[in-house]
């Protein structure tokens, strides 16, 4: 599809951050009802470095000038596995929905001959009372796959439960080059279970988390039984404006799972937010987890808020 007349396209750049941020975030109240969109987010799809935000991300421009929508492809290892991303301002935006979806699976393919890949994944997510969207996503070949979580707990009545026998909690040590890799390892040994987890070595994995806004480091977390290291939990800060902790990963070692470990390591983040004054926190789950971990966070206490549908298909090379 094409766009409609007086619109055109361009390439975003850092300096489009601001503008991009206050689209995407518009576009989040428009789906769930909130912002959740966060200045890293933003960072990190124009930064990451197996995407080109000069060959692989657009902007829409409407007529009057105005941003009316953004597109960019998220490849987290550079691997054969593609997210493609289109956000559209609520007001105005939405002719370029389809047009930028087309666009991004087009480059799908380029990028799959480049890289030396016969087929790759391409996957896009919506949320299920995105009717249009999902109307757009299927008719350009999109199936559905799974389901999503976003999943929120409140902090009101917070109280603390003791640790399993043999489990204890502390704090990953930031300067501590060891103590960061072997966080690295847990995390992602932890998640090669996870379908759409994309692995990265510790060196890409350092550098995204060195260019992070900010990183509140007293909120990462090491679990060990009996003195040996079995899981990790990470926080970030991209939902702070709702006085909310949010837990970005939680991964337990095979071998310690189902004895407690990951409900305690959620526990003892949920005490620490609260000890800050955070009212909630939340997460988001892949609800067909080879893990289960939906229902830890049930456990926990923690209630769906709203889900999102996944869809992927197998694009050739071009």
């Amino acid at each position: 599809m094409t766009f409609p007349d007086g619109w055109t396209t361009r390439r975003p750049t850092l300096d489009d951050l601001p503008a991009i941020l206050d689209l995407m975030r518009a576009s989040d109240i428009a789906a769930a009802g909130e912002a959740e969109t966060g200045e890293d987010d933003v960072k990190a799809a124009l930064t990451s470095p197996h995407v080109d935000p000069a060959r692989d991300c657009w902007l829409a421009v409407r007529p009057d000038g105005g941003l009316g929508g953004f597109a960019y492809i998220d490849n987290e290892n550079g691997g054969d596995s593609e997210f493609v991303e289109v956000y559209v301002h609520p007001e105005g935006g939405q002719p370029s929905r389809r047009p930028l979806l087309d666009l991004l699976v087009r480059r799908v393919a380029e990028r799959a001959g480049e890289r030396g890949f016969a087929t790759v994944t391409a996957k896009a997510g919506a949320l299920p009372g995105e009717g249009d969207y999902i109307a757009a996503i299927e008719a350009a070949g999109f199936a559905f796959e799974k389901r999503y979580a976003r999943m929120r707990v409140s902090l009101a009545d917070f109280a603390p439960q003791p640790l399993p026998p043999g489990v204890t909690i502390r704090l990953v040590r930031p300067d501590d080059e060891a103590d960061l890799r072997l966080f690295h390892r847990i995390y992602d040994t932890g998640f090669r279970d996870a379908h759409d987890y994309q692995p990265r070595d510790y060196a890409a994995w350092r550098a995204y988390v060195d260019g992070l806004s900010a990183v509140a480091w007293d909120e990462w977390f090491v679990a060990e039984v009996d003195g040996v290291p079995a899981g990790v939990l990470m926080s970030s800060n991209q939902v702070l404006e709702h006085n909310e902790g949010w837990i970005k990963n939680l991964a337990v070692l095979r071998e310690f799972r189902r004895r407690g470990v990951g409900g305690a390591l959620l526990r003892h983040a949920f005490g620490v937010y609260a000890a800050k004054g955070r009212t909630q926190a939340g997460l988001g789950v892949d609800l067909t987890s080879p893990t289960k971990a939906a229902d830890v966070y049930r456990a926990a206490g923690m209630e769906a808020i709203y889900e999102c549908d996944i869809f992927q298909q197998k694009i050739t090379a071009a």
